[in-house]
């Protein structure tokens, strides 16, 4: 049986464990996960592009498992009423090749994001990190924001988005969550003084969400916008300046704000930050910059992380999506033998079902 996980079943976890515990521990998951990264077998993602978006599949796999997301990234697809990401993904035992788990992975790639975010940040920002400031408010904002919350327990969180209706959405979904949060009028505003800026905008095309001029020493930038190529967000000299944290090298070199530069602009990998291979913020006044596109192996911490969850809760349905049969060379059967729990009758009851056939 395959375990099949959708979005109430996503909402029905996150609710039994606690939104902030739940990306309290998926950060610990993901950390772990970064810290094994040499028994991964890793590829950057097969990406199509289209005119309107992309649509790609990110696989990975280590000795117990092998997984993979099937996701899309469409800018304009808010125009029509429809999400710019949508994503599933599996989860399947290595030794075997059977699928353990399907499941919605929108909401999950939500939520990996952010606590890739906050995992680089965790090595990268200043001690103590107690502002953020995110630009861009559409559908990543608020997992952004609680997910450095309950990394830092931020004192305040100041935001900024061209469109008035997402700051709108953004402040109303934070309410009841206690985080002190400030509407300000231009990404400027919204970035002077904080210890951390997140830029999240959807644009598809190379842009400068922040100028270089108002970057302040010490400050560490989490560029998650960066997703594909020809789009960026940074000013190159900010690039230029920074000490400059990728996840995998194949995949940024085409996606992220590097696209731009090259890598020699790149100081490292998160994951050796993440296992001390190289040292993470060595000074307050450093400039350090996560330049994530996302990859593959966060979107297996996420399902690893659920499926664990939703085999000690009970949550999801079990699937027949393998047959089952007595002899594995015979296939056929599977069209012929009716069980028990299909038809009410003994399983030996084939005849109606052949003659059905011919």
């Amino acid at each position: 049986m395959v375990k099949i996980i959708d979005v109430h079943d996503v909402r029905t976890l996150v609710e039994k464990v606690g939104i902030r515990p739940f990306l309290t521990q998926l950060i610990a998951t993901t950390e772990d996960d970064f810290g094994q990264w040499q028994r991964f077998t890793k590829y950057p993602r097969h990406a199509t592009h289209y005119e309107q978006g992309v649509i790609e599949l990110m696989p990975i796999a280590n000795d117990a498992h092998y997984a993979f997301k099937y996701v899309n990234g469409h800018p304009r697809n808010p125009e029509s009423g429809l999400l710019t990401v949508m994503a599933t993904g599996q989860l399947s035992d290595a030794v075997n090749g059977y699928p353990l788990m399907i499941s919605e992975m929108t909401l999950l790639t939500a939520f990996r994001t952010a606590a890739t975010s906050a995992l680089a940040a965790k090595y990268l920002a200043k001690s103590p990190a107690r502002s953020l400031a995110l630009i861009g408010t559409g559908a990543q904002a608020e997992f952004q924001a609680l997910a450095f919350d309950a990394q830092f327990g931020l004192d305040v969180i100041r935001y900024f988005d061209v469109d008035p209706e997402a700051m709108e959405k953004f402040a109303r979904n934070l309410e009841g969550f206690g985080i002190r949060l400030q509407a300000c009028s231009s990404t400027r505003e919204a970035i002077e003084g904080v210890d951390i800026i997140t830029t999240a905008t959807a644009s598809k095309r190379k842009t400068h969400i922040l100028e270089d001029s108002w970057i302040q020493p010490g400050v560490h930038i989490n560029g998650i916008g960066g997703d594909c190529p020809g789009k960026t967000e940074l000013d190159p000299a900010t690039v230029r300046r920074a000490k400059v944290v990728i996840e995998f090298l194949d995949q940024t070199l085409l996606e992220g704000e590097i696209q731009n530069i090259g890598p020699d602009a790149v100081y490292g990998e998160l994951w050796e930050i993440v296992t001390g291979a190289k040292p993470g913020r060595v000074s307050d006044d450093e400039v350090t910059l996560f330049d994530s596109v996302g990859f593959a192996l966060e979107d297996y911490s996420v399902l690893r992380y659920v499926y664990e969850l939703a085999q000690k809760h009970g949550i999801g349905r079990d699937a027949d999506l393998v047959p089952e049969t007595e002899d594995p060379k015979d296939l056929f059967v599977t069209l012929t033998r009716r069980t028990q729990d299909e038809t009410g009758r003994s399983s030996d009851e084939r005849a109606g079902a052949q003659e059905a056939l011919v």
